[in-house]
């Protein structure tokens, strides 16, 4: 069974494929290049994503030299200008081809699908509504009425008595009245129900019934014990990222989810204490509101490189 790929992964492989597209564009400046040197430098995961964009300069040799999104949001007006000019299909070929080496090939012919920071509602033939989540990717046949999930988040409300199961890699979830959502990390699966009742059938052990406000874990070995949540708080099919004294690293986790590119902190912020209910529609929003609230600095290079700092102490005017 392939492992799914980190979201971390997913951002790296994409940061190369933006590095590569500002060296091959033409409008690279000394800066450009000492930054370059010093996202190598910080990770062995970058130096490995650097080299494989390499082999993209052989392939990629005969098209447009200004590939260059990661820079459109610099301040020189000349060089967005010239590198707007370029943007297009182009553009974004290195990040993808990159990205596709990793991801598992059949997300990316699965029959519905969504990028970083999208979120899509499809209703199906049958009167039963899906939804994905961001980077998520799903397989329909409503003749042999199966789902499967291959990548990332969905949420299925069933409202007839014909049930429709969804194929997950740790497992299968029937659905015949109620509304489930299952959510696929690298190492488990993540069954919640948030109406109505369902059977899961784990990879392995005995089947498990779910009643609303319960959700269990499936894993390689079996499920774990179900426990309850609120399934009435609002959430991703909402448009909502939710903290409830969460620890700010577990949330930027999860918030990095749904941005491209890097998003990186401090260490020393894991700990720092959130709650709140934040939109997804503006995720740079939500960084915003961050600074607000917690004693944290957003530092943005562009959009796609943010990395979040403690804020520095400043001497008070009347200090001695």
């Amino acid at each position: 069974m392939p492992s799914a790929v980190t979201p971390e992964a997913r951002a790296v492989a994409r940061a190369a494929g933006q590095w590569l597209a500002l060296m091959e564009s033409g409008a690279a400046n000394d800066d450009d290049r000492r930054q370059l040197q010093h996202w190598r430098d910080s990770s062995s995961a970058h130096e490995s994503a650097w080299q494989k964009a390499q082999l993209l300069r052989q392939r990629f040799c005969g098209l447009p030299t200004a590939l260059a999104m990661a820079t459109l949001d610099r301040p020189d007006p000349g060089r967005r200008a010239v590198l707007k000019r370029a943007l297009g299909v182009a553009a974004l070929v290195p990040a993808a081809w990159l990205i596709s080496r990793q991801l598992p090939l059949d997300a990316w012919q699965a029959d519905l699908q969504t990028a970083t920071g999208e979120r899509k509602r499809f209703p199906l033939a049958d009167g039963s509504t899906l939804q994905l989540n961001t980077a998520s990717a799903v397989n329909v046949d409503l003749q042999a009425r199966l789902l499967t999930l291959v990548r990332g988040e969905m949420a299925l409300k069933v409202p007839g008595s014909t049930a429709l199961t969804i194929q997950a890699p740790y497992g299968r979830i029937a659905v015949s009245h109620g509304e489930v959502c299952v959510r696929l990390d690298t190492q488990a699966c993540r069954v919640s129900v948030v109406s109505g009742a369902v059977q899961v059938q784990p990879l392995q052990g005995p089947p498990i019934s779910l009643g609303e406000g319960q959700e269990v874990i499936l894993g390689a070995s079996g499920a774990g014990v179900p426990k309850a949540f609120d399934g009435q708080l609002p959430g991703w099919r909402e448009g909502v990222l939710m903290a409830q004294n969460q620890p700010l690293g577990d949330f930027l986790r999860e918030l990095g989810r749904y941005r491209s590119g890097l998003l990186r902190w401090d260490p020393v912020l894991e700990t720092l204490r959130l709650t709140g209910s934040f939109r997804l529609d503006n995720t740079d929003r939500i960084l915003e509101l961050l600074t607000a609230s917690l004693p944290v600095d957003v530092h943005m290079r562009t959009r796609y490189w943010v990395t979040l700092a403690p804020r520095k102490k400043t001497a008070g005017k009347n200090s001695a």
